[in-house]
């Protein structure tokens, strides 16, 4: 397991925008053959064009390793629910997905995250005493519907937007907005870190891929809801298990080092290329694995998820 030891310039260089800025999505509708969450590369993009957000990302991580730190800290309520408003942008009947569909979604949340999914128990032995019931959960309270000539929407939030054509977020400092649309380019879905702006903060997912659809030709291997799940984790500040780097840091102290994504169903145990060797943990939400291959977050994840939602976090005004 790796420790957590960044000083202030790793930390830095870890919300330091590498790439240039480019649309990430076509302007056509293109299945995805593999998992593609564009949530680091959006990143990317608003660190580039606001330089001071990496100021701001850079306070809420000294925070949240801070927090995370002290064994003893506890919310400020309890238990956390979030609110969540449902944003559908829609240009088909296929598009316009149901009620039904969308509370599919957040019963996936509300499994995922309080660890009653049933393949929760499918959690090797060597990780037993790291697996976490977040204890979080997600109350859908309103669901918004729009019509739309757009046949992509792309990775640039425009559908965060209704001057854009698509609708403005509802109370985003104290509700999870979800944007329901077609996004394009192969990619699933997207989620904004702690930090962004409250214009554009929420969770995004390509109409495909919400909600569970049993034997879905359409959206199979993403057809159980786990897109969501990944997205939300990355709006509680979890990184990609490999911290988008070979053999990076994803910031969490209990899960082992990745050497990079991984695709499908790996057969456990899955041995890392990462010395010294040890079993990568591709069941986990924050990797690229098929929906029915992940179904674990970790007490690390969950210490750095509730940090969040602490008096002075990040996500302190959901009033816990």
């Amino acid at each position: 397991m790796k420790k957590i030891l960044l000083s202030a310039a790793v930390i830095l260089m870890l919300f330091s925008c590498q790439n240039d800025s480019t649309d990430l999505a076509d302007s056509t509708k293109n299945a995805s053959a593999r998992r593609h969450c564009a949530s680091q590369e959006v990143l990317e993009e608003l660190l580039a064009a606001d330089p001071t957000l990496a100021i701001r990302m850079n306070k809420i991580e000294a925070f949240t390793q801070k927090r995370t730190s002290n064994p003893n800290f506890r919310l400020v309520n309890g238990k956390i629910v979030i609110p969540v408003v449902v944003n559908v942008l829609y240009r088909t009947v296929a598009e316009n997905i149901s009620d039904a569909q969308i509370q599919s979604q957040i019963d996936v949340l509300n499994k995922d995250f309080t660890a009653t999914n049933p393949d929760f128990a499918n959690v090797p032995a060597e990780w037993s005493g790291i697996k976490a019931n977040v204890d979080i959960t997600f109350e859908l309270v309103k669901i918004n519907r729009k019509a739309t000539t757009k046949t992509s929407w792309g990775t640039r939030d425009a559908m965060k937007s209704t001057k854009k054509g698509g609708l403005d977020p509802t109370t985003p400092s104290t509700t999870l907005n979800f944007w329901v649309c077609t996004i394009g380019g192969g990619i699933l879905g997207y989620a904004q870190f702690p930090g962004g702006s409250s214009a554009t903060d929420g969770v995004v997912c390509d109409s495909q891929y919400v909600g569970v659809t049993p034997n879905s030709g359409a959206s199979y291997p993403y057809n159980l809801g786990r897109t969501a799940t990944h997205e939300v984790g990355h709006w509680m500040n979890l990184r990609h298990i490999w911290g988008d780097a070979s053999c990076g840091n994803d910031l969490v102290a209990d899960t082992p080092v990745a050497n990079t994504s991984n695709f499908g169903v790996p057969t456990y145990p899955y041995v890392s290329t990462c010395l010294p060797a040890h079993n990568e943990m591709t069941m986990n939400y924050m990797d690229y694995t098929d929906d029915r291959g992940m179904y674990l977050f970790t007490n690390g994840q969950k210490s750095r998820m509730s940090a969040i939602f602490v008096s002075g976090g990040a996500r302190s005004a959901f009033g816990i």
